[in-house]
C-alpha cells in the first residue's frame, strides 16, 4: 500500500501525531453524525480536538478514476478549504489529508480538520421555527451566501447539514463543511439562485432569503423569489423521483434485509 500524506505548514510540528491518529482511526469511538457513507470521528491530538473524515471506498470504476484522473475527495476538501480561507470564508481549518493507493487502484482517503463547536446548523432552521433569532440568522446566512457568490464560489453541496452556525456577541459566524464538490468562477443570476435550491422546502424561508438576496444583489425581489421557489420545487421533485426509482430498482435489498431480520438465528 502506498500512502501520500500532506499537512498544512501551520501544523507541521504535529505531522507524526496526525499520521499516527489516522493509522489508529478505527479504534476511535467518538463518531460525529450518522456515518451512513463517510465516517467522521472526533479525535484528540496533542490536547486539542480535531475531526478526521474517512471517505467510503469507491466502486471499481472510481478506484481507477481517483487513482489516475481525478483528485480524491480528501485532497479536494483540503485544497478547497485553503481556497475558502484565502477568500475570508469560514470553514474548519484544514490540517492534513492522506491518500492510500496501490499501483493501479485508489483505496482510502482521510481528511483532517479542526473541530468547530457550533451552536447549530442550517438544518435546525428548517425544523424549528421557534428559534428566537430564526429570521435574523436566515438573513445573515443569505448575506453569507451572497459573499460566496461574489467570490465566485459555487458550493454544489449547499444543503442543510453543510453550514455550521456559531453565535457571536455581534452577529453570527458560518462555516462550510463537506467541501469536496465546488466550482469556482463568475456566477450568473441563474447559477446564484439555483444554489439555494437544496436548502429548504418551506416557502416562508424562501420568501425571507429572496428578500435579503435582492437587497444584497440589487436584483428585483419578485424575480429572485420566483426563480428561487421554482428551483426549490424542481429539486424536491427530482430528489423524490430519484428515491422512488431507487426503491424500484433495489427492492430486493429491502426484502433481503427483512428476511434476515426475521430469521430466528
Amino acid at each position: 500500500m502506498q500512502k501520500r500524506f500532506v499537512i498544512h505548514h501551520k501544523y507541521s510540528s504535529l505531522s507524526d501525531k496526525v499520521k499516527d491518529t489516522i493509522l489508529k482511526f478505527e479504534g476511535y469511538k467518538d463518531v460525529l453524525g450518522a456515518a451512513e457513507r463517510n465516517v467522521i470521528k472526533i479525535v484528540p491530538i496533542d490536547g486539542k480536538k480535531y475531526t478526521i473524515k474517512s471517505f467510503r471506498i469507491p466502486n471499481l470504476f472510481n478506484k481507477i478514476v481517483y487513482r489516475f484522473f481525478r483528485k480524491s475527495k480528501a485532497e479536494r476538501s483540503y485544497l478547497y478549504a485553503n481556497k475558502l480561507i484565502e477568500f475570508g470564508i469560514n470553514t474548519p481549518y484544514p490540517v492534513a489529508y492522506e491518500i492510500q493507493t496501490t499501483p493501479f487502484l485508489f483505496k482510502k482517503s482521510y481528511y483532517v480538520s479542526e473541530l468547530i463547536d457550533c451552536d447549530l446548523t442550517y438544518r435546525e432552521l428548517t425544523t424549528d421555527f421557534s428559534i428566537p433569532d430564526h429570521e435574523e440568522i436566515l438573513r445573515e446566512f443569505t448575506r453569507f451566501t451572497y459573499k460566496l457568490h461574489e467570490n465566485g464560489v459555487n458550493f454544489l453541496d449547499h444543503s442543510p447539514g453543510n453550514t455550521l452556525i456559531e453565535r457571536k456577541e455581534k452577529g453570527y459566524e458560518f462555516y462550510l463543511v463537506d467541501l469536496n464538490r465546488m466550482e469556482f468562477g463568475t456566477m450568473d443570476f441563474n447559477e446564484r439562485i439555483k444554489n439555494f435550491s437544496k436548502l429548504t422546502i418551506h416557502r416562508s424561508m424562501i420568501e425571507i432569503m429572496s428578500n435579503e438576496y435582492a437587497k444584497c444583489s440589487g436584483y428585483e425581489e419578485e424575480k429572485v423569489f420566483n426563480l428561487m421557489w421554482q428551483y426549490t420545487r424542481e429539486f424536491q421533485h427530482a430528489y423524490y423521483r430519484k428515491i422512488r426509482i431507487k426503491k424500484r430498482l433495489f427492492f430486493w435489498k429491502e426484502k433481503y434485509k427483512n428476511k434476515v431480520s426475521d430469521s430466528p438465528i
